[in-house]
This record gives structure tokens, C-alpha cells and sequence, in this order.
């Protein structure tokens, strides 16, 4: 089967929008793909997290995979931090590195911009840290959004540049890959852009049926259409689109033909929504509880997908040495 490679940072809990982004498609994924799914841990030091944060983290995304549908016996799930055989790559990547081309990544520059007084070597290499990540594998897909596609284009850029310099066809070239017709991207609450932890406009898997409501009832809203079939605010349209991922098609089609008719009531709109959303959540969100709760599930979890991740890890640096002039690991 193909290889696919896709990791998460640490950073937070999942919201809806990792779920129909991204997580929905893993699971159709794992089913007919060699999957490794990992928990960037080395990737969030960018950030300085303290280091209680770690590993708390790390257990919360790992929980929130599992409580979601992915399958460890399908496929591999494992921690970043797990696979040391990923920094010597990463090392020998940087090698071929130019500062330039590091320097002219959109990532790069944003963070920059962000937090001016943390603009650290890791900012600057994560292009090659990612590219580490996927030929480590030898990925040959890699499911990402559009904000990653010139860090994939680095990817691809740093297999071509190891294959050229020491005249062999080892790493293959990753492509971007979206399970579907498209990527999904799934609307905030604040009116405008994608739903995401930073834009604190997100409804996480674990959320409570109180702080959904909450969320929703404080999403923004106008004071309604005042012609038939008019065209959706982005701020209305988004409510619409959150409603066609969690509720039923006869519900959808309800409150859009009282949009039509311009006798739509948002209150109501959202009180359902809210419902619905509570209801998709629900199952998620117990399983989560109780997956958290077992240290040592997600201690054994962790372990057997390093111990697969590795033996990936290990056949790729044992022939990367070779090709390089090093001789095996003593």
C-alpha cells in the first residue's frame, strides 16, 4: 500500500474543523493506505510550551485521535519525540539547505512577524524538520492544507536535491494529497475565515453541551434577509455551512427555505445547531473521557506505534548513511 504521512502539533485540543478537515478523511484513509499518523511534539518547541504542557498535550491529542475512529491496528500512531532516527535526517537535510530559500518561506515570515521576539532557528528550519518527517517514510502523499503547500513544495524540493547530489533515486517525491474532491474548510464563529484554535472561533470534540450553546448562540449574525433567495452573508453562510455537517438534510433544508422566504428566525437556527452539533460531539467526547482516564492504554499506544514507527525510521537512516559515506550505527 501507499504511504501516507500526517502529523498534528500539540498545541491544543481538536476542534470541528480538525475533524471535517482532516480526521474524517484518516479514517477512510487507514483503511486502504499504510497510515502514520504522528503527534508533533519537536515541532510546538517553537513555541517554548512549559514543559507540564508536553506531555499533557501530547496524551490529549493521542486521546482525541482514538475517541475519533483512528485505529492503531490499522494504522501506526506515534509521537514525534519517539523516532530519534528523525533528527538525523533532519540534520542531513539541513546540510542542503540554503539560508535564502528558508528565509523566503510564507511560515517563516509569518511567524516572524507574530512573535519578533522569538524568531528561532526552528521557525527557520521547519520546513526541513517536515521534510524529515515525511521522507523518513518515504512518504509518497501527504494530506496538508493550502498553507502548507510551499512547505510540501520544500518537501519535494529537499528529495530531488539528496537524489541529484549523490546520484540516486532513493526518496520519492511527496504530493499533497486530499482524500476527496477537495479540502473541507470548515467556517468559525466570529463571522469570517476558517475555524481554528488561534482565531478562538472553534468548537473543540470535547466541549460540553453548555459551552457548545454558548459558543453558538454568541455567533455573529445580521438583522436578515430582506429580499427572497438572497445570497448568504459569510458570517449566515458559514452557520449554514456548520449545519450541513452535523444536521440532517431535512433540517438544513428547513431553515434555508425560511432564509428564502425571508422569514428566517437566527435564534432558532442556532438553538438547533447548537443541538446538533452537541449531539455529533457527544460520543466523541465521552470516549475522550474515558480513553484519557487509561494512562496505560495511551502509554501502550504511544509505545507499539514508536516501535513500528521506528523500524520505518531505522531501514530509511541505514540506507541514507550508506548513500552519504557513513558507516552503520556502531
Amino acid at each position: 500500500m501507499e504511504i501516507v504521512v500526517s502529523g498534528i502539533r500539540p498545541t491544543g485540543k481538536l476542534h470541528l474543523g480538525n475533524y471535517f478537515g482532516a480526521v474524517r478523511s484518516f479514517l477512510k484513509m487507514q483503511e486502504s493506505y499504510d497510515c502514520k499518523f504522528f503527534i508533533a511534539d519537536w515541532h510546538s518547541l517553537t513555541t517554548h510550551p512549559h514543559p507540564d504542557n508536553i506531555i499533557a498535550n501530547t496524551h490529549t491529542i493521542l486521546a482525541e485521535y482514538l475517541a475519533a475512529g483512528i485505529d492503531p491496528e490499522k494504522a501506526t500512531i506515534y509521537v514525534q519525540s519517539d523516532v530519534p532516527e528523525v533528527l538525523e535526517l533532519y540534520l542531513y537535510l539541513n546540510m542542503n539547505a540554503y539560508l535564502g530559500e528558508l528565509e523566503r518561506t510564507t511560515t517563516f515570515k509569518d511567524k516572524a512577524r507574530k512573535q519578533p521576539e522569538n524568531v528561532n532557528a526552528g521557525l527557520l528550519t521547519y520546513p526541513t524538520l517536515m521534510a524529515a518527517d515525511i521522507l523518513m517514510h518515504r512518504a509518497v502523499k501527504v494530506p496538508v492544507g493550502k498553507d502548507q503547500e510551499q512547505n510540501m513544495e520544500m518537501a519535494r524540493k529537499f528529495a530531488r536535491r539528496f537524489n541529484t547530489i549523490y546520484g540516486v533515486d532513493f526518496f520519492p517525491e511527496p504530493a499533497s494529497f486530499t482524500f476527496g474532491k477537495e479540502a473541507v474548510k470548515v467556517p468559525g464563529l466570529d463571522g469570517s475565515g476558517k475555524m481554528g484554535k488561534s482565531e478562538g472561533n472553534a468548537i473543540y470534540l470535547s466541549d460540553t453541551e453548555k459551552e457548545i450553546k454558548k459558543k453558538v448562540m454568541k455567533a455573529v449574525t445580521d438583522s436578515g434577509p430582506t429580499e427572497p433567495n438572497s445570497v448568504k452573508p459569510e458570517p449566515i453562510q458559514n452557520l449554514f455551512t456548520l449545519m450541513q455537517m452535523v444536521s440532517t438534510e431535512e433540517t438544513y433544508n428547513f431553515f434555508d427555505e425560511a432564509y428564502n422566504n425571508c422569514n428566517i428566525r437566527y435564534g432558532d437556527l442556532k438553538k438547533q445547531l447548537a443541538q446538533d452539533i452537541n449531539n455529533f460531539c457527544a460520543p466523541i467526547r465521552d470516549q475522550i473521557e474515558d480513553i484519557f482516564k487509561n494512562k496505560s492504554y495511551l502509554e501502550r499506544v504511544a509505545r507499539e506505534g514508536a516501535e513500528k514507527a521506528r523500524e520505518s525510521a531505522k531501514k530509511t537512516l541505514e540506507e541514507v548513511r550508506h548513500i552519504i559515506g557513513f558507516p552503520p550505527i556502531r
